[in-house]
């Protein structure tokens, strides 16, 4: 019989409260992700939804924009890991405040259309706020936290155009200078302009509103990237290369000696 102090484990050498303790902080480092969180699909809808209006200049697509939208919130909510009942809420305030402002617009009216497109400015709010939170709440960085974080800097630059587009129909003059066109797709590329500062000068807001929301625009621009973004992809980077491999404990319960031999 071997020798030792009992409850020890004889086939390791390790106490099994230690053992199991270490294994556990372990697992929670590099075990299976938590449910939610998962942003891939989110991008691709956002970029195809950008895409859609971009090339097509057809009414019937601005306004099946709202549609797109409130998916977007849903599928944002579905990664929220939200309490309950906050989800179901959201979910039937989405879908039934997107049908009325659907059906609002199909009139034709400026008021209508405002009321949709700052609708659509509020459901894109709701969605960036529940994909940052989420980011945020992850205990590591991983590539979902890169979709993540580029989902919201997507969303962000279309909920502005959303504005724009609003304080253009609540307005009676034009939105850009120069008689330059006022439309959907203008409103997009105006947005990510000055949301990435590029600033290329062709189409520059008329009036101090939508002056005064560039700006604010291109501040939120800045700071996202220079924080938000540059901050997960510099962890992502560092975490990476010392994430134990699959299966593999960590030095202190593996015990020491040479790679080769643990290899």
């Amino acid at each position: 019989m071997p020798a030792g102090p009992p409850g020890a484990d004889h086939t390791q050498g390790h106490d099994p409260g230690d053992l199991a303790r270490l294994t556990g902080q372990a697992h929670g480092r590099t075990g299976s992700p938590q449910r939610g969180g998962r942003y891939g699909l989110l991008l691709l809808v956002l970029i195809g939804t950008y895409l859609l209006t971009a090339f097509s200049g057809a009414t019937l697509t601005t306004q099946f924009q709202v549609v797109l939208f409130a998916v977007i919130v849903l599928l944002s909510l579905r990664t929220s890991l939200l309490p309950r009942p906050w989800p179901t809420v959201i979910a039937l305030v989405t879908v039934i405040g997107s049908a009325v402002t659907f059906w609002t617009s199909l009139s034709g009216t400026r008021n209508g259309k405002a009321t949709e497109d700052f609708w659509k400015a509020l459901l894109l709010l709701l969605a960036a706020i529940m994909v940052v939170r989420r980011v945020l709440a992850k205990p590591t960085v991983t590539i979902q936290s890169i979709y993540g974080a580029l989902s919201a800097y997507l969303i962000t630059g279309l909920m502005f155009a959303s504005i724009y587009a609003g304080i253009y129909h609540l307005g009676t003059s034009d939105f850009f200078a120069n008689n330059q066109p006022a439309n959907t797709q203008t409103f997009q590329y105006f947005s990510f302009t000055t949301l990435t500062t590029l600033g290329y000068g062709d189409f520059t807001a008329l009036e101090s509103g939508g002056r005064s929301i560039a700006v604010l625009e291109a501040l939120t621009g800045q700071i996202f990237l220079a924080t938000l973004v540059a901050r997960l992809v510099s962890a992502y980077r560092t975490a990476t290369p010392t994430e134990p491999r699959g299966g593999e404990l960590p030095e202190e319960v593996d015990g020491l000696g040479d790679d080769e031999d643990r290899d």
